[in-house]
């Protein structure tokens, strides 16, 4: 293994490993985005409350998702940033730990988006369920519809395109010089990666965003499907687990 292969992937490492370490931390003994109980019966899963939407609130939030998606991705992100730095050094790029640097910050940039956008629909469902106590009662079963319609997702063409497209996006490490060809490459990796993971992505929200037993099933399923020879098979043997989960989910939710 040479020295830039060797600096690479351990850097990788490094980071994933600090970023698990805090997500591990601030998960344990009590997440701080705990389920709060309801003055109508529900529980309201969602991930702030109204009083803590400001700005403070919204920049340790995007923190603490930068730094959960970095220990989720960084198995599924390593690989194709890994690939477009040979495709640089084989075109004789200058610069290319910089502008794998760059890509990857680009790729990170399209994850903190989700999260504001994420933010922003947590902070108008939670208004919500304090005004109407009656969405909160309601909660349970539409997450486990949520769950439902991801394990459906993962069956369908719809995942199978994701997952094609994610692959050409990997392989298409054009070595084009300068920062903005880095930075829209990353960008594309981005978008390509947030739509394959979008419905996994959603499960962990309705289950509990920071409960690691959910981080750690989502982002292996997410791990298996997309650098797996048989990723489209797996892909399908976890949506059947979500489909029966879901099930299990509104079978409780109808008190059954």
């Amino acid at each position: 293994m040479d020295a830039s292969r060797r600096a690479f992937f351990g850097g990788a490492a490094l980071l994933f490993a600090g970023s698990a370490a805090l997500t591990v931390a601030w998960s344990l003994p009590a997440p701080p985005f705990a389920a709060l109980p309801m003055c109508g019966g529900g529980a309201m899963k969602t991930m702030w409350l109204p009083e803590r939407s400001g700005p403070g609130a919204a920049a340790a939030f995007i923190v603490m998702w930068i730094v959960m998606m970095a220990a989720m991705m960084l198995p599924v992100a390593t690989p194709p940033l890994w690939r477009y730095r040979q495709a640089l050094a084989a075109a004789c790029v200058p610069r290319a730990a910089r502008l794998t640097a760059l890509a990857g910050l680009g790729y990170c940039s399209v994850w903190t988006a989700a999260g504001a956008v994420v933010f922003a629909l947590s902070v108008a469902l939670t208004a919500a369920e304090w005004r109407l106590p009656s969405l909160a009662r309601a909660e349970p079963l539409a997450s486990a519809l949520v769950v439902l319609i991801a394990g459906a997702m993962q069956l369908g063409t719809w995942k199978q395109r994701r997952l094609a497209c994610c692959r050409e996006a990997d392989a298409c490490a054009h070595a084009a010089p300068g920062a903005g060809a880095a930075w829209r490459h990353g960008l594309r990796l981005g978008r390509r990666c947030v739509a394959c993971c979008a419905n996994l992505t959603a499960v962990l929200l309705v289950t509990g965003l920071m409960d690691l037993r959910a981080m750690l099933l989502v982002s292996a399923a997410i791990s298996a499907e997309r650098l797996t020879p048989r990723g489209v098979r797996i892909a399908q043997f976890v949506g059947l687990g979500l489909i029966g989960a879901g099930l299990v989910f509104v079978a409780r939710a109808a008190g059954l």
